[in-house]
């Protein structure tokens, strides 16, 4: 149960750094911030396995968390261009 929770706490955080990185404004709330953050981190993670496995027994991914933003700002280029103004 914890994990789900820090999981949408760092979800929250990342969707936040990306949304200020981001150019423009977006005009998405709470939840939506919430949501681009975790699946950003799942990108993230995609990509970041790609190219290097995580030792074995690890808990998380060294890059992960600037990976996650990363995956969260391709998420939210992504719902920009798809979204209607």
């Amino acid at each position: 149960m914890l994990h789900i929770i820090w999981s949408i706490i760092i979800g929250f955080v990342v969707g936040l750094v990306a949304r200020a990185v981001m150019p423009g404004v977006q005009h998405i709330g709470f939840i939506m911030t919430t949501l681009l953050g975790i699946g950003g981190s799942i990108v993230g993670g995609l990509i970041g396995r790609l190219f290097s496995k995580p030792a074995p027994g690890s808990a998380f991914h060294p890059a992960g968390f600037i990976l996650s933003i990363i995956g969260a700002i391709i998420l939210l280029l992504i719902w920009g261009k798809l979204a209607p103004a």
